[in-house]
């Protein structure tokens, strides 16, 4: 079975901010690669709009994960 991500990208308003994807897998796994640099970052490191970004998406695909599971076994 291959495990299903979906993926965002977020690019700070600033000229000089960050431009990141992030990987969010079905199976609760995270991938935060910073596209300037192609490194991967962890959550932790995340400030500012960065970070608010991260939370409401994550916030989301639990809520979403929540409600496939309440439908699958109503």
């Amino acid at each position: 079975m291959r495990n299903k991500c979906q993926m965002y990208r977020y690019v700070e308003p600033r000229s000089y901010g960050k431009d990141l994807t992030f990987k969010f897998y079905d199976d609760g796994k995270l991938t935060i690669i910073d596209n300037k640099t192609e490194e991967v970052i962890s959550p932790n490191s995340l400030r500012g709009a960065s970070k608010d970004f991260y939370v409401r998406q994550r916030i989301s695909f639990i809520k979403q994960i929540l409600l496939a599971s309440q439908l699958k076994h109503a």
